[in-house]
């Protein structure tokens, strides 16, 4: 009973830390359509339509190849918990989400696609001793996703396409929880948990003229179950066998996501594109854990669905070179009451350079720059504790992120 007991109350504080908050998905898959702040559904010219549209890849001929990864550094400080005026930050960390891909004309009017990428992920790492390490310390998830696109071209002016991805994840999950008695202290409690599943997405390329081009793209959500250990340590020796250890499981289903854009060609030179992305992030209604003693317990989560709008632009300045830039405005689906460290989540804006050169006829590079800022968050409703006592944490978040990309590319 003590054992059970305790069990339940070391899930119910780790449930109110949330492990998944809108900003682990990463957009950011081709320096290019970074570059343009990821306004490339309508335009999907190159090989990383793979991912963006597959309906584009009906432009391509012949063998197209790209691969590069982005480099994201992001930065976060919290500053409470109120009334308290004490500022901790994030510790310092780099992720480096790669993209692959291939397209390959197999008749005149069919095509195949395929990509590798890592749509979720990122994570957040707090010193062990901050205000906040009973919600988190460490948090990470990572994903890759392995997709297959076939794509065909009905006329000149409509391509459709559909395709199959296979998804592997893990997750790592570490904090301190309060004993029930406070004069025990606290232990660290780390979980961690792996899964694969599968979603599919179709798409579909108009191109009504020389100058205009649509695209619109759905991805589907894909329902992990996250099966792992829980390891207790750093905790009182008359606790031994006590506390939480052995298999858990949890479930967690990344959102879908439909995308439509427009390519503007304005002259031989200028093209402009726009992007609006919707999220459904209400798939994440709650977080629930099972340990191997039985106990089961669930917390609400609530996302809101959210959106993301893009603007992009591309110009050449000869066959070998090309500018760009773009911007991007990026709502949070996290309610005020319910942020917390594990990510400090807030509506974002993305401001967006780059470049591309080819070599080659057939081999070019691009590189892409990002500065990402977050709207400073501060939380006065919080329903999230941070201690044994249900205090709740309320204080100010400042974010930020600079990301920098790179993609090589051939063709033949």
């Amino acid at each position: 009973m003590i054992k059970k007991t305790l069990s339940f109350f070391t899930i119910l504080v780790f449930l109110t830390s949330s492990a998944f908050a809108g900003g682990f998905q990463i957009n950011e898959h081709s320096a290019r359509a970074m570059a343009m702040g990821g306004a490339f559904t309508g335009l999907a010219n190159d090989a990383s339509a793979a991912f963006f549209n597959p309906a584009g890849m009906t432009q391509l001929s012949g063998w197209n190849f790209s691969l590069g990864t982005t480099v994201i550094s992001p930065f976060a400080s919290f500053r409470g918990v109120y009334p308290a005026t004490t500022e901790y930050d994030l510790q310092k960390q780099t992720f480096t989400p790669i993209n692959v891909y291939a397209v390959g004309q197999i008749t005149d009017n069919l095509f195949v696609g395929f990509s590798v990428n890592n749509p979720f992920g990122l994570g957040t790492r707090w010193d062990d001793d901050w205000v906040g390490r009973y919600l988190a310390v460490e948090t990470e998830l990572k994903t890759f996703y392995y997709g297959l696109n076939l794509a065909y071209k009905i006329n000149d002016v409509f391509s459709i396409a559909a395709g199959v991805n296979y998804a592997y994840g893990d997750v790592t999950i570490m904090k301190y929880v309060p004993l029930p008695d406070p004069l025990a202290g606290d232990f660290k409690l780390s979980l961690k948990g792996d899964d694969t599943a599968f979603s599919y997405n179709v798409s579909l390329f108009v191109k009504p003229s020389d100058a205009l081009s649509l695209g619109l793209s759905f991805r589907s959500s894909t329902p992990f179950d996250f099966q792992g250990t829980a390891t207790s340590e750093e905790y009182p020796t008359q606790l031994e066998g006590r506390l939480p250890s052995g298999d858990i499981s949890a479930s967690f289903t990344a959102p879908m996501n439909i995308q439509a854009g427009l390519a503007w060609h304005a002259n031989e030179k200028l093209v402009v594109t726009a992007d609006y992305q919707y999220v459904g992030w209400s798939s994440y209604d709650k977080m629930e854990v099972k340990f191997a003693d039985g106990t089961t317990s669930s917390a609400v989560r609530d996302y809101q669905n959210s959106w993301i709008a893009r603007l992009g632009g591309e110009y050449e300045l000869n066959n070998a070179f090309k500018l760009r830039a773009g911007f991007l405005y990026d709502k949070n689906p996290v309610k005020d009451e319910l942020v917390e460290p594990s990510l400090p989540d807030a509506d974002r804006m993305g401001f967006n350079v780059g470049f591309g050169y080819m070599f080659t006829e057939k081999f070019g590079m691009d590189l892409g720059y990002m500065f990402l800022r977050f709207a400073e968050r501060t939380i006065t409703n919080s329903e999230v504790s941070y201690t044994s006592g249900n205090s709740p944490f309320n204080g100010t978040y400042n974010s930020y992120a600079h990301l920098f990309a790179i993609n090589f590319s051939y063709k033949f």
